[in-house]
């Protein structure tokens, strides 16, 4: 190593062994984020059924079995092919089990119990093994078998009610948030029975699904809704429930998100672009008085905000007042700030010459931010993982 050389990141999950039984979005979304942090994170994959449901999803493909969809969410990761319902294939999984520190996957509630892979089924092989089952609606309940996706939990469990305009249609999210909050959540409960079973030895069954999840994304309009009774329902502007002026703005040339969240914010904003009239206004003196002059405050704003563009009113307010753009997906990626901060890599990949370009990893460790490594094709690892999984002991 010479001297301008940096030592690679040791990311903090090096050594785990995880074992994953996974599809789309939400459970291989966990995994993603584990892997990235040096995980072995091994996709066991039906060779029959074509592996991951996930690795044709067009419209952008990459030779047979892969697309970009599926490197989106299985980057760094293994795959093992297996048949898991014939005996060979049992034996091979139980053998990785013996090996493993975690069994994981994102099926319906039923099919952990009828596939054994909970906790009960797997602590003979290895009695610390954490088994985690992500799925729609939960296990034990009367919805376990009900297939389930990102957007009607959005719906059922009330959050497109509080989104898009008041006098329009609920609109949902322009991605699956639900399924990249219930992955979130899954890896964070997921590495903490892991400290619990490495401290006691004992592993557990870890729940938790896409309802749960979503439903708790309400929070405060739910405790409003549970204690007062307030509806919260929509805003213009998608202004904020109680805090103003916290809403889209019109600018010269498109849209911007201001966000005065406090009263210091909301004075600075009126002596920066000059409008020290809006701040001797009586009716924007101060929170109470501008939610309760809401209408007149959003004419008011947006008047101001016209006479700029988006770009103008980001080089004055930037630092000083939270104020952002509305962007496109391309503006997005072309943000300045976005390669300042390195949130976009490229990583090697046989079916794209000039590499294939992705966002990096959203986590640094003591300040690197690490590299990223493409996903791999349908049983690329299934000859060394099998050979070496007598070998391997957990930690």
């Amino acid at each position: 190593m010479t001297e301008t050389q940096s030592p690679a990141p040791r990311r903090p999950l090096t050594g785990v062994r995880v074992l994953t039984l996974e599809h789309f979005g939400a459970g291989p979304y966990a995994t993603l984020l584990m892997a990235e942090l040096g995980a072995e994170v091994i996709k066991i994959e039906s060779p029959s059924l074509g592996g991951d449901a996930s690795r044709p999803t067009g419209p952008y493909l990459l030779g047979e079995h892969d697309s970009q969809y599926f490197q989106t969410f299985s980057r760094h990761k293994k795959s093992v092919a297996l048949e898991l319902k014939t005996p060979e294939g049992r034996a091979a999984f139980d053998r990785l089990v013996a090996s493993a520190e975690m069994v994981v996957g994102n099926l319906r509630g039923d099919q952990p119990e009828k596939l054994g892979l909970t906790y009960e089924a797997l602590k003979a092989i290895n009695p610390a093994i954490v088994c985690g089952h992500l799925s729609a609606y939960g296990r034990g309940n009367s919805r376990e078998a009900w297939p389930g996706y990102d957007y009607p939990m959005q719906a059922e469990c009330g959050l497109m009610s509080l989104t898009g305009e008041p006098d329009g249609p609920p609109s949902r999210m322009g991605v699956s948030i639900i399924d990249f909050m219930t992955g979130s959540t899954f890896a964070f409960a997921l590495v903490s029975a892991l400290l619990g079973a490495r401290a006691t030895g004992q592993g557990c069954d870890v729940d938790v699904s896409l309802f749960d999840v979503a439903l708790h994304q309400l929070s405060y309009p739910a405790v409003w809704a549970m204690n007062a009774g307030h509806d919260t329902g929509r805003l213009p502007a998608g202004a904020h429930p109680s805090l103003a002026p916290v809403q889209r703005v019109r600018t010269a040339d498109g849209y911007g998100q201001l966000m005065c969240m406090t009263q210091k914010f909301w004075l600075d904003l009126c002596l920066l672009a000059g409008a020290e009239d809006l701040a001797a206004d009586p009716r924007f003196a101060d929170l109470a008085a501008r939610r309760a002059n809401l209408p007149a405050l959003t004419a008011a704003i947006d008047a101001l905000f016209m006479t700029r563009t988006s770009a103008d009113w980001m080089a004055l307010l930037g630092g000083r007042v939270p104020f952002g753009p509305v962007n496109d997906v391309f503006q997005a990626l072309n943000n300045p700030f976005v390669a300042e901060v390195a949130m976009r890599d490229t990583v090697a990949h046989p079916d794209a010459p000039d590499g294939l370009q992705m966002l990096a990893a959203p986590i640094r460790i003591n300040g690197d931010r690490m590299p990223g490594a493409r996903a791999p094709k349908l049983g690329e690892d299934t000859q060394a993982v099998l050979g070496n999984a007598a070998d391997h002991t957990s930690p």
